[in-house]
């Protein structure tokens, strides 16, 4: 399993994993190579071991700083270095992969003239190890590292402790609410939990105090604790004993020898103590800031459930922890929310001008575009106002404040508490989910991130490895959810099974992670206000593109580009002032986004962007893939979504390791024939059948590691005839990938399909929506292994010519459908398999009577697991349904109901409905 690329440590992870191959392999074996390459791997094996612990401190000095920076550099130009010559002596060959090319490496070095390359080059990676190496030494770096001790932190969570009322906005609603909820079913003994749970800097201290303040009369004691990111369950614990103590203890010498003898109670006894304090009291606790599951259950054993109606209300920034506090279904989850637009001014203007009324017209516009960036942040409001409280009332020194808020992050004493609240979040993560969060700053403000695109991304960029058994997409696509879970990221588009389709990054977050990113030479952002290298004594890594003139672009092309691992143009209208890609050699990632510009750009030398992984154009003007494209074998992703491109190059089906394929999303890219032959393909999407050959079409079915397939079928009426065979290739391929690994069938349709035989792994309300899409299908039937337990609804919005639907379950995994009013409106035949056991907390009820053209009801009762009296109970609520329908369809139940001892068997019954009621 090869290691990670990461943010902290860099190349390191890949780089000693080649080098190892490189000695496993005939490279290894030549006389005077093995020797030096031992020797490098070595002493960057070493240099390795030093920075991993160095990342570990929380604030380096500046010197240790600077040495990471220099080793990080350092393993980035070795991988290069390492990677350019094995490509070379290789001579671009790609069958049997790296590995392929080591031997042809090998092959080649038996020559003078190759082994003195390498020496040479070699001995000019020796020669710079040495010189960091000797910095260590010299700056006794191990010992400044181990000297260095963290500074006293004011907590910035204190000012929402003594929050004046008068000055807090936006807060009575929920605080009413939320108090309301906590003293009501104050007869009922059982403790409740509250949960508060949002990014850092929206309030949750604040507003869990407002509550507490608001109803702590209505209990017999109270307490607030905080618990923080290294928790000291001890001191916690002794902390609520000392505040409760005066309250439950009346004043005297016990509760002096009380607070006396705290100072000598161990962790066990504090505990036991508190316990005791609390046993038979109704109280309210206020345990603020828990960062992880593990610390919730080591102090919420402290408060017994005392059966007094107590109260608790936790705050935490992680939503799986938010859960975990609130296990019973009265206890409650509350998610903050940023403040409204209007909430955000009144904030913004009272803590400036001390009334929401007074700002001068000529600042109502700057005002305007910094609220817009707190992105209705309460500490980022209060933050950035108290900074220009203390600025004149000048337009020019607002703007001034507008621009820099990044850069100010880490140097304005007014911004320092809001730049710790945010560093809080980004120092509990671990350092692969730092990696995947620093990478967001490749996108510009505001932008709406695609799930699927940014998960490729991470993959091709090396950050993501395989873990314990899981795929490398599966692990990425955890990175995603886990930074949602962390309130890191905004999630957008949330579908019925939880899948979120993209995601936003707060505008003040992302502040800090361009500051950070700068930090570590992790990307360099152009985006017209920025210089294009913050440090220029290091080559650029990651380049993304966001705001670019031509006298920005000179200075660009005066640098060396040739180290650029991804290369990113966001908006439109920057690619033109772009260096041809000939000066980027090492890309990994290349992702563009133009008007009619990619037309005009010189990518005559894509074919020699031998490393490149993922390859995206989007460009409505773009109608032909650049020929060199068919000579990136390490390509994984192909995204054409937003090209105008039909066809593709005949070459495109060399490319056997790519795992995603994406047409244009116009709907008239053409499948390639020979696309069986891409058996890696994982997903195939945005292309169209009936302008496909036959053959390709057939060719779907070879893809035995399809998951996703998204296709589009159109023709018109008097056309139908002529595409017929692709028609009947699809649902053949369809059939055979069926008993693959696919998955997810989308066929956008505008034909007239007709019939429909299906057999899907699984059927979920989002499958009846795409197959209800089909505008001209008449018949359609479905079955399946496997469906949801809970009733899938038939809504009135698809279906809209249905008139014949057979389900046919294999095993009895299968649920109930619930007919809602208006679904398939032109139905007349309608036969299930009813499984009564499953049915019965439904209370047996389809929804027959809204299909008011059904005719005919075939019902095959499936009865393991039911009682008889069940059985009956069911055909009975049967029966009474057809009957209500105004049509009065026929109804045949069959299926043989297993009797109890006391009762007869039946083996068949047949009934029709009443057609005169």
């Amino acid at each position: 399993m090869e290691a990670a690329v990461s943010a902290s440590l860099g190349a390191f992870g890949p780089l000693l994993g080649k080098l190892t191959n490189l000695l496993a392999n005939e490279c290894g074996r030549l006389k005077g190579v093995r020797r030096e390459i031992r020797s490098l791997r070595s002493e960057l094996t070493s240099m390795h071991g030093a920075l991993k612990k160095y990342t570990k401190l929380e604030d380096p000095d500046d010197q240790v700083k600077e040495w990471m920076s220099l080793v990080r550099e350092l393993a980035y130009d070795t991988e290069d270095c390492f990677d350019k010559f094995v490509q070379q002596l290789g001579d671009g060959g790609h069958d049997g992969g790296f590995k392929e090319l080591f031997r042809k490496a090998a092959r080649r070095l038996k020559t003078l003239g190759a082994r003195r390359g390498i020496a040479d080059q070699i001995d000019d990676l020796k020669a710079r190890i040495k010189e960091v190496k000797d910095l260590k030494t010299s700056y006794k770096l191990d010992d400044i590292a181990s000297s260095i001790s963290s500074h006293a932190v004011v907590d910035p969570r204190l000012s929402a402790l003594f929050a004046e009322e008068a000055h807090l906005v936006g807060i009575d609603g929920p605080r009413d609410d939320l108090a309301k909820w906590m003293v009501e079913d104050e007869n009922k003994d059982h403790r409740k939990v509250l949960s508060i749970v949002g990014f850092g800097g929206l309030g949750k201290t604040t507003l869990a105090n407002e509550v507490y303040r608001k109803i702590k009369g209505h209990f017999h004691c109270h307490a607030f604790v905080s618990v923080s990111q290294k928790p000291d369950t001890k001191k916690i614990v002794k902390d609520a004993i000392y505040q409760l103590i005066s309250q439950v203890i009346p004043k005297g010498p016990c509760q002096d020898e009380l607070k006396k003898d705290m100072q000598a109670w161990d962790e066990k006894k504090s505990f036991a103590m508190l316990r005791e304090l609390l046993h038979d009291k109704r109280y309210i606790i206020i345990i603020d800031d828990v960062w992880s599951i593990l610390a919730w259950n080591a102090i919420k054993c402290a408060f017994p459930e005392n059966n007094c109606s107590s109260r608790i209300i936790a705050t935490t920034r992680i939503f799986e922890v938010a859960r975990f506090c609130c296990p019973d279904v009265d206890d409650k989850i509350y998610e903050m929310t940023p403040l409204s637009n209007l909430h955000s001014e009144r904030l913004f203007f009272k803590r400036i001008f001390g009334s929401e009324d007074c700002c001068p017209d000529m600042l109502k516009e700057v005002s305007a575009e910094i609220l817009k960036k707190c992105g209705g942040l309460p500490l980022a409001i209060i933050s950035i106002s108290c900074l220009l409280a203390n600025k004149p009332h000048v337009k020019e020194e607002w703007e001034k404040v507008k621009r820099s808020i990044g850069s100010d992050l880490y140097k304005s004493k007014s911004l320092e508490g809001m730049k710790n609240i945010l560093s809080l979040s980004y120092n509990d993560l671990p350092a692969n989910l730092k990696t995947c969060l620093l990478y967001l700053s490749t996108f510009p403000e505001d932008y709406l991130i695609e799930r699927e695109r940014l998960v490729r991304r991470w993959i091709a960029e090396g950050f993501i490895s395989e873990e314990r058994g899981k795929s490398r997409q599966e692990v990425a696509e955890g990175y995603f959810y886990e930074l949602i879970n962390k309130s890191m990221v905004q999630p957008v588009g949330i579908s019925f099974d939880g899948t979120v389709r993209a995601c936003r990054v707060h505008d003040m977050l992302l502040e800090l992670i361009i500051s950070k990113s700068v930090e570590e030479n992790f990307i360099t952002v152009v985006n017209g206000r920025q210089t294009v290298c913050e440090n220029s004594q290091c080559l650029i890594r990651r380049l993304s593109i966001q705001d670019i003139d031509q006298e920005l672009a000179s200075e660009l092309a005066k640098k060396d580009l040739s180290h650029v691992r991804s290369l990113t143009v966001s908006p439109p209208g920057c690619i033109k002032h772009l260096p041809g890609l000939v000066k980027f050699q090492t890309l990994r990632v290349l992702d563009l986004e133009g008007d009619g510009e990619l037309e005009e750009y010189d990518m005559s030398s894509m074919g020699n962007l031998f490393h490149l992984k993922y390859l995206r154009f989007d460009d409505p003007y773009l109608s032909e893939l650049p020929l060199g494209v068919v000579m990136l074998h390490n390509l994984e992703t192909l995204d054409l979504w937003g090209a105008c491109i039909n066809e593709l190059p005949a070459g495109i089906v060399q490319l056997i390791k790519l795992q995603h394929l994406t047409g244009s999303y116009y709907g008239e890219t053409k499948l390639p024939v020979g696309i069986g032959n891409m058996t890696n393909l994982r997903e195939v999407s945005g292309f169209n059948i009936t302008m496909s050959s036959v053959v390709a079409v057939e060719e779907l079915g070879n893809l035995i590691n399809l998951n996703v397939l998204d296709v589009q079928y159109i023709s018109d009426d008097a056309e139908t005839h002529n595409y017929k065979r692709h028609g009947e290739m699809l649902l053949s391929s369809l059939c055979k990938l069926g008993g693959y690994k696919l998955q997810s069938v989308f066929i956008r349709a505008h034909t007239g399909l007709t019939y429909l035989n299906i057999n899907l792994s699984e059927v979920t309300e989002e499958d009846l929506r795409i197959l209800g899409e089909l505008p001209a299908l008449l018949s359609l039937i479905l079955c399946t292994n496997k469906v949801q337990k809970d009733r899938i609804p038939v809504r009135s919005r698809g279906f809209q010519c249905l008139k014949e639907f057979v389900f046919e379950p294999f095993s009895g995994g299968a649920a109930t459908f619930l007919f809602e009013e208006g679904a398939l409106p032109k139905l007349e035949k309608l036969e299930l398999t009813f499984f009564v056991s499953m049915a019965k907390p439904f209370g047996f009820y389809f929804g027959i009577e809204h299909l008011l053209c059904l005719k005919d009801f075939e019902v095959d009762l499936y009865i393991e697991g039911a009682t008889s009296a069940e059985c009956m109970a069911a055909a009975a609520a049967i029966r009474k349904e057809v009957n209500l329908n105004p049509n009065h369809p026929r109804l045949t139940l069959t299926g043989e109901i297993k009797e109890d001892d006391t009762d007869n068997e039946l083996n068949q019954e047949q009934s029709d409905a009443d057609e005169e009621s």
